[in-house]
């Protein structure tokens, strides 16, 4: 309603802060997409075409769906007409549904490469399967985006509220409404969010539990005093560098993990409360939800750069045209002793 419209100090902040977001989240998720592109160490791991599936999904969010949020927000009205409503509510539930399903198929593969053996982790993450899970990640969206919100299952019951919602006669301002009843909100959260956000939930404490054991380990060994015989040492020198390894990336994506549920939590539960208390959570406090969860667009690419030592070197010679200084040292012609383990698929040399 007009009274909860913005005021044109308001509306230059949003507007600022929008840009700003979305920009970020637009040359961000780039950014990612042509460092896996051009770095072959980075493709050869496996979680990174889930990463970059992820990235290309928040790089639509930022192109298809939040621009037309962003104009109807700061005009106050809703100028594309009722059907392309329709088109921009089914991406928006669809891409960011995709975008939560990634990251749960990235914590499936994280637990399988740091709990599981390397056999077991080769037998379950084969090529077609990843393809079969990431096909996933886009169909089964598609189940409680386009097809209930086109043939109108969402606002079955309430169809008089959004109709008034839909229309202010004192400013003659039409708005994007998007209402859903008792059943699809459910339904809806339970899909998008509450499932993968447990089954995240689990696999990243087996992967906490994990390295903890397998550090308690390694600290039993050194103070028993390992052998000092460089041939004897290396095989300990390989399972500590895998170790290593593996912990940095589950902690790096238990970080990205988090930060996804902190910004779209408060969404879906609203989603799910909403409904139940008559519909009665301001518009305000909707608008804030919603744009917590975009700004998450956005903020993947940024954590990558700086948790993440493979992307942040991939990033600094894209930004730098391939400057030398940034590229992997070669392994022929090196003066230090250096011998080779293979980590999903990824070949690490160790000094």
């Amino acid at each position: 309603s007009s009274s909860e419209g913005f005021g044109v100090p308001e509306k230059i902040v949003l507007l600022t802060f929008i840009s700003a977001v979305i920009l970020m989240a637009i040359l961000g998720n780039l950014l990612v997409m042509v460092a896996v592109c051009r770095d072959r160490q980075l493709r050869k791991i496996k979680t990174n075409y889930f990463i970059v599936s992820l990235a290309f999904a928040d790089l639509l969010v930022s192109v298809l769906v939040m621009p037309f949020g962003a104009i109807e927000l700061v005009q106050d009205n809703w100028i594309y007409g009722e059907m392309f409503c329709l088109v921009r509510t089914s991406l928006d539930v669809l891409l960011t549904t995709a975008s939560i399903l990634h990251l749960c198929c990235i914590s499936l593969d994280r637990y399988y490469a740091i709990c599981c053996q390397p056999l077991v982790y080769r037998n379950k993450m084969t090529p077609l399967r990843i393809t079969v899970m990431l096909g996933g990640c886009w169909v089964i969206p598609t189940f409680i985006s386009f097809l209930p919100i086109m043939q109108g299952w969402n606002s079955i019951g309430i169809i008089d509220l959004i109709q008034q919602r839909q229309f202010n006669k004192a400013s003659n301002s039409t708005y994007c409404i998007f209402m859903v009843n008792k059943p699809y909100a459910i339904t809806c959260s339970v899909v998008a969010f509450y499932i993968p956000f447990l089954l995240m939930v689990l696999a990243y404490y087996r992967i906490y539990v994990t390295a903890r054991e397998h550090a308690r380990q390694i600290r039993v060994l050194q103070r028993a005093g390992a052998p000092t015989d460089g041939r004897q040492h290396h095989p300990d020198q390989h399972s500590t560098h895998r170790m290593k390894t593996e912990t940095k990336a589950a902690k790096t994506l238990c970080i990205i993990m988090g930060c996804f549920c902190l910004c779209w939590a408060p969404f879906f539960i609203t989603n799910v409360v909403d409904p139940f208390i008559n519909y009665t959570v301001p518009g305000k406090l909707w608008t804030a939800f919603l744009w917590l969860g975009y700004i998450n667009s956005g903020l993947n690419p940024f954590l990558y750069a700086f948790l993440n030592k493979s992307f942040r070197r991939a990033f600094l010679i894209i930004l730098c045209c391939g400057d030398e200084r940034y590229r992997r040292p070669s392994i022929l012609g090196q003066t230090v002793p250096c011998s080779t383990t293979t980590i999903n698929g990824s070949t690490h040399v160790l000094r």
